[in-house]
């Protein structure tokens, strides 16, 4: 073999390949990228079920204040609590109803909790009941 053909020959075979260093550098970056794809999602699923109580909560305060419109409730001043089950899940409830400058409108203010951590509202609502005539 001439000169100019044996480096051609040679430029080949080391060029076919990685190196075996190459291999697990490109190995950790795969591993490294599929942890955190991982990682993110099952934070998404803890946030999925985090939104799901939220928004059953919210809707158990609507229903309170749609209740109350419904039935043309006239509500004592003060703060009352209840239970009330959405969904699946038994959600307690906390209504205050204060007076407004208007004696003809009463505001609710309806804080949804778990019951077992009821300092920690999971929604909060307000409306607005007026006095029947």
């Amino acid at each position: 073999m001439n000169r100019s053909r044996r480096r051609r020959f040679a430029a080949r075979t080391f060029a076919a390949g990685f190196t075996l260093v190459e291999v697990l550098v490109a190995l950790a970056i795969v591993s490294i990228a599929l942890m955190a794809a991982l990682r993110a999602a099952g934070q998404g699923t803890s946030a999925v079920s985090e939104l799901r109580l939220r928004m059953l909560a919210g809707w158990v305060a609507e229903n309170r204040l749609a209740e109350h419109r419904a039935r043309g409730d006239w509500l004592p001043l003060g703060i009352a609590r209840g239970t009330e089950s959405q969904g699946g899940v038994e959600l307690a409830w906390r209504e205050e109803v204060i007076a407004t400058p208007n004696s003809a409108f009463r505001r609710v203010d309806v804080f949804v909790s778990q019951p077992a951590q009821e300092s920690r509202s999971l929604a909060r609502l307000t409306g607005f009941v007026a006095q029947p005539r």
